[in-house]
């Protein structure tokens, strides 16, 4: 079986626009979390968000490319472009054909969607833009991607909820071992600020209403948490055959080891009790790395500030993991949650946790929770030996996605 190794970053995220800003931000505890700008949320239960702060797609897309894009689609191609960056691929010289493309997005094109709805509910259907279907549906951040850069290998979109990414992350290592692909973008996209969005989250009392205090509101484990925070962006990575790699003097940046899928047949929303699906899907993501318990260092957990998902991912990593010393973080209390893009940004922060051997923290720690009591490196980062990691990502419906990385070594 071969293995597949990560060699390009790239990332959209509320507290950074690069990598480098992102990652400075995780390891200092800077929030991305304000009011929200994009439109009146006066007569929303929730008022706060984590949008991109001072972003434009610019030079990557100029304006006249921007208008047929829906925001999702903007930004899966800026972030795409900062990974076969990174990279360093020269797309003269790799086979196209064995080059593909596999993300995640929750909700797609949301942002054209309700603009389109209310044209044709104030204006009338000739009124609606002939570009409405391209921009809106879930696939095409992915066909975009595979034009730009001319991919013509595997080209699919994984809708799992908030386990969307890490699934699409997943599906990739597995078409790469399989011989399907040498190398695929893979990652996660979502643009879903908008108020019918932040309308049914906030009125099935799912958002933080911590609207007075808007980097105190994404509070992970603490006991004083009252819902997650929506966000925006997009997380992608490189990844391909360790062979395909070597062959091309890329630059390994760590080792994609291992995926674990579940779902937990148990309720739409409300994971199941002491995450019985959680639990299983990491330990198949550590199975399938060729991993024990005992090589896992750190988790960058789901952590999504609301009360079930907290109590029972912590029950489950318990319950696993026993008296192994395990770190945990929530990278959400920085970024807000950004749904089916959750796990494409938290695996460039796992990937920069093994490289930097710097864990960052869970800010917002302050109130002891009795059913959440893992060490979840409150408020400041902490720097340890990190030669494995899991990145969990669970969504409605059930489903439960994890990957493990690891530190690259021939």
């Amino acid at each position: 079986m071969r293995k597949v190794v990560v060699t390009g970053l790239g990332v959209l995220a509320p507290n950074g626009n690069t990598v480098e800003s992102f990652w400075s931000a995780l390891k200092t505890g800077q929030s991305g979390i304000a009011p929200i700008s994009y439109f009146d949320a006066s007569d929303l239960r929730a008022k706060i968000a984590g949008e991109l702060s001072d972003f434009s797609p610019e030079p990557i897309l100029d304006a006249k490319e921007v208008r047929k894009l829906d925001p999702f689609s903007v930004y899966a191609i800026v972030a795409g472009q900062q990974a076969i960056d990174q990279s360093g691929l020269d797309l003269d010289s790799i086979d196209l054909d064995r080059a593909g493309v596999i993300i995640g997005s929750g909700v797609g094109g949301i942002q054209t969607l309700e603009e389109q709805h209310g044209i044709i509910m104030n204006k009338g259907g000739r009124r609606v833009s002939p570009q409405f279907v391209p921009k809106m549906i879930s696939n095409i951040a992915g066909g975009h991607l595979s034009i730009r850069w001319g991919f013509r290998g595997p080209n699919q979109t994984i809708v799992s909820a908030c386990a969307s990414a890490t699934d699409a992350i997943g599906m990739a290592l597995r078409l790469i071992r399989y011989g399907d692909a040498d190398i695929m973008i893979t990652g996660g996209t979502e643009a879903s600020i908008t108020p019918l969005t932040i309308a049914g989250f906030g009125n099935m009392r799912a958002l933080s209403q911590r609207n007075d205090d808007p980097k105190a509101a994404s509070r992970p484990f603490d006991g004083d948490r009252d819902g997650f925070v929506l966000g925006e962006g997009a997380g992608m990575l490189i990844i391909e055959s360790e062979e395909h790699a070597l062959n091309r003097d890329a630059t390994i940046l760590a080792e994609l080891a291992g995926y674990g899928a579940t779902d937990d047949a148990f309720h739409v929303t409300q994971p199941a009790p002491g995450g019985a699906g959680a639990e299983k899907a990491m330990k198949r993501a550590i199975e399938d790395g060729s991993l024990t318990l005992t090589d896992i260092d750190y988790i960058n957990a789901h952590g999504t500030s609301t009360p079930f998902n907290d109590k029972n991912e912590s029950a489950a990593i318990k319950s696993l993991f026993g008296n192994h010393p395990i770190k945990v973080s929530s990278t959400k209390s920085m970024t807000g949650h950004l749904l089916g893009a959750a796990g494409g940004i938290e695996a460039v922060a796992a990937v920069k946790t093994i490289m930097d051997q710097t864990a960052p923290p869970t800010i917002n720690q302050e109130t002891p929770d009795p059913d959440c009591t893992l060490d979840y490196i409150p408020n400041e980062a902490q720097s340890f030996t990190i030669d494995a990691a899991l990145s969990n990502t669970f969504g409605f419906g059930g489903h439960n996605a994890v990957i493990c990385l690891k530190k690259y070594s021939t």
